[in-house]
């Protein structure tokens, strides 16, 4: 979409390897997901189909497809996949991505506690047959990271096959790098940026709050993921300085 305002950031044109969006489908319908892709497919790079809804949402199989036509990936939450694994269904899970012609997998163990070399050792099979990103964080609150685990965690998984590293949040925003009140975790933050390449690393910031620190202290190109699909729009809009939160972040001196 062309701007007709000057000091707009430009969006580049995907494949991208920075400024990805990635929103989360709870189980939207296809009529929502076609909805949805009339107005976000332009700025939604990955849409992760969130938990295990994929196995209860009715016509998941069509979603896909009307996502993969708008020019955006879909992928099963890491959730699925661990579903999978705590049952000992490691190839059942591959054939259940490859009967849906998903291209993009998510490794993660915010649920399901195994060994962390184990969990590299799948990124690295799976990396060769999809795209592999990998969730660093648990989903349970009495489970804490300190941020040179996380540093250490996303290197290792990044060097055994993952395309990107996703810095775990919950849909709620209230855990890992967040703490309970949705507020910036910034010890973890500051580690894994000082430690990680951005482009390498997608922030899941589910509130606005949390997207707009993100675009004031690392620039619109910043990676961010759990995007509700209703906020694809406001979420841009912040990127573009076109919301209160980042209004003067564009523009140079003369006009602020």
């Amino acid at each position: 979409m062309k701007n007709i305002l000057p000091f707009i950031p430009e969006r580049s044109a995907k494949p991208r390897s920075s400024r990805l969006t990635m929103v989360m489908d709870k189980g939207l319908s296809i009529r929502e997901a076609e909805d949805f892709m009339s107005v976000g497919s332009e700025y939604t790079d990955y849409v992760k189909l969130g938990f295990g809804t994929s196995l209860i949402t009715p016509g998941f199989e069509k979603k896909i497809k009307v996502y993969k036509k708008a020019g955006v990936t879909p992928y099963f939450g890491g959730t699925l996949f661990e579903a999978f694994l705590v049952r000992n269904m490691f190839r059942e899970f591959v054939s259940f991505v490859e009967e849906n012609e998903v291209e993009m997998v998510e490794i993660s163990d915010g649920s399901y506690d195994f060994e962390h070399s184990l969990k590299l050792e799948y990124i690295n099979t799976l990396s060769k047959k999809f795209t592999v990103i990998s969730e660093v964080g648990s989903k349970k609150k009495e489970v804490v990271y300190s941020p040179d685990d996380w540093v250490a965690m996303m290197k290792s998984e990044l060097d055994a096959g993952s395309r990107k590293v996703i810095a775990e949040a919950r849909e709620s925003g209230t855990i890992g790098i967040y703490n309970e009140d949705g507020s910036i975790n910034n010890t973890i933050i500051n580690a894994i940026s000082h430690h990680i390449k951005m482009d390498n690393v997608i922030w899941e910031a589910p509130l606005k709050s949390q997207q707009a620190w993100f675009i004031k202290h690392f620039g619109e190109n910043v990676n961010l993921g759990n995007i509700p699909p209703n906020e694809i729009i406001p979420l841009e809009s912040l990127r573009c300085g076109l919301r209160g939160d980042t209004f003067f972040q564009f523009l140079p001196d003369n006009l602020k």
